[in-house]
């Protein structure tokens, strides 16, 4: 089984994750400014925090208020544990309530812009001046600070905008410095790793691909691997990695489940078979999925299906090749951190299971080998352009491991992929044909369960309701709905009602991440 590949850096942060839409925007603003981190749920105990041998520790923000009952809390243990702890939001009045201060609702919301008056330039604030542009979001303010804390800086209706302990260890700031809207917020968080955790700028790609290349090279030895390769990004990098490391002695295998959008197996053999040169083999496992998909309709089901049917033919493949190349060790999966994040690997809730993840059966004869399963997507993205992966391969839109079974509300049927897969494929027609697929994390049809009356012609007509989605995002972890043009939406839901059979209406998905997720199961 998977056993972690890369060593890595000893300068890192651990993030509480306390459920702010903002939360994992922390975590990519940390890593652009060189320092590793790691997401962790709220309650992670102080033992498992300092397992990861971090410098300091972040508070996210968050949705609930501290003085509700059952609202997420920490380990009591952090405040006197002597890390830097920076509380960001409700990270910050989670701190004072803690340590006795007070937090009540505030008379006055803040929501968007504020000026922040600094008192107290400090360490945190440190070449940022009198005043500066913040953003604010919240509805709860700190009414009391507890002893033995100070007032750093304020906003005229924010008295306690920021405030530090008299160790110098503990900080708390009301608004948010990861969002773009914070004038000098990259300053802010650079003054907390720097100058009070004391971090150095160990992480960066161009270091992370000569670590990793060694680590496949130390952990396969003379062994031989095999890619499950879909075709997306992750896959291709975690792919040419392994391959730069090992050589031919890597083997992709690209399964045709039957599942992937219109034209892909043929764009993969083109890009991976002949551009890049890498050994493929395709398997065509299509009416074996079908088989294992029938009648299941839970949408956690069918992704265990899914991964289960996924290695099993992955072990087939593998006998050949043995019987061929000899016996084959690792298998090479395109697993990253968001992956990991949202499938509750090592305590944290489980949003839905990855394909790539939690999917897989505890008896498969492989050991795992994920070289990215420590990247998020603009990383693994970069990593791809570091290794010379061509710009159609690096920009591709992400596409779940279940592909479109998890795009079907409901029983998979040949039929309904039929529907949903033209529909994706007018989706992504026109997307690509306004100019707009760099701009959108993801577009895409989703064939609802629901049935509606129509008209069509001059007779009654009762079809499928298919589902438009389009986010923008940076990593998948947080997503807003994408404003496409109403002219590019026309054409759309003219084409799929004119093109598609048994479809007569379309609506488009205008749900953020959270509440929702990208994929509709």
């Amino acid at each position: 089984m998977e056993q972690r590949l890369l060593d890595l850096p000893e300068d890192s942060v651990v993030i509480l994750d306390f459920g702010s839409q903002y939360g994992h925007l922390i975590a990519r603003r940390v890593r652009e400014l060189g320092v590793y981190c790691w997401v962790l749920p709220p309650d992670t105990p102080l033992a498992e925090i300092r397992r990861h041998r971090p410098k300091g520790v972040i508070l996210s923000g968050g949705p609930a208020s501290v003085y509700d009952p059952g609202a997420p809390r920490c380990d009591p243990a952090l405040w006197s544990a002597g890390l830097p702890v920076l509380g960001i939001c409700y990270g910050m009045q989670l701190m004072v309530q803690a340590l006795g201060g007070r937090v009540e609702r505030a008379e006055r919301r803040e929501y968007g812009p504020a000026r922040l008056r600094i008192q107290r330039p400090g360490e945190l604030f440190a070449g940022l001046g009198a005043e500066t542009g913040v953003w604010m979001s919240h509805g709860d303010s700190v009414e009391r600070l507890p002893a033995g804390f100070r007032v750093l800086a304020s906003t005229p209706n924010t008295p306690f905008a920021a405030v530090c302990d008299d160790s110098g260890r503990l900080f708390g700031v009301q608004f948010h410095p990861e969002v773009s809207h914070t004038e000098r917020g990259r300053d802010i968080l650079a003054n907390f790793l720097f100058r009070i955790c004391g971090c150095r700028p160990t992480w960066n790609m161009g270091d992370f691909i000569e670590r990793a290349e060694a680590a496949i090279r130390r952990r396969v030895g003379e062994g031989r691997a095999l890619c499950a390769l879909s075709g997306g990004v992750d896959s291709a990098v975690a792919a040419l990695l392994v391959h730069r490391a090992i050589g031919d002695r890597l083997t992709c295998v690209f399964v045709d489940t039957g599942l992937l959008r219109a034209g892909e197996v043929e764009e993969v053999r083109r890009a991976f078979g002949e551009e890049l040169g890498i050994p493929l083999v395709v398997v065509d496992a299509r009416q074996r999925f079908l088989q294992a998909l029938r009648g299941v309709t839970d949408p956690e089901a069918k992704r265990k299906v899914v991964g289960e049917t996924f290695i099993r033919v992955f072990e087939e493949e593998a006998r050949r090749l043995e019987q061929r190349l000899g016996r084959i060790d690792f298998l090479v999966q395109g697993t990253t951190y968001p992956d990991v994040i949202e499938s509750g690997t090592g305590g944290a809730s489980t949003i839905k299971t990855h394909h790539n993840v939690g999917g897989l059966p505890p008896d498969m004869s492989f050991d795992l080998l994920e070289p990215i399963r420590d990247l998020f997507k603009d990383e693994v993205r970069e990593v791809g352009r570091r290794l010379g992966l061509p710009a159609a391969i690096v920009d591709r839109q992400p596409f779940p491991g279940p592909g479109l079974a998890i795009r079907i509300t409901g029983e998979v049927t040949e039929e309904r992929l039929a529907i949903v897969r033209e529909a994706d494929r007018i989706v992504r027609e026109e997307v690509e044909r306004a100019g707009l697929t760099r701009s959108l994390w993801q577009a895409f049809a989703v064939l609802t369960s629901t049935r509606t009356v129509g008209v069509m012609g001059d007779s009654r007509s009762y079809g499928y309701a298919v589902a438009v989605r389009a986010v923008t995002s940076r990593d998948g972890m947080t997503a807003d709905w994408a404003r496409l043009p109403y002219e590019v939406l026309e054409r759309i839901a003219i084409r799929i009602g004119n093109e598609v059979q048994g479809v007569n209406r379309v609506v488009y998905d205008i749900t953020p991440k959270p509440p929702a997720t990208i994929e509709w199961e």
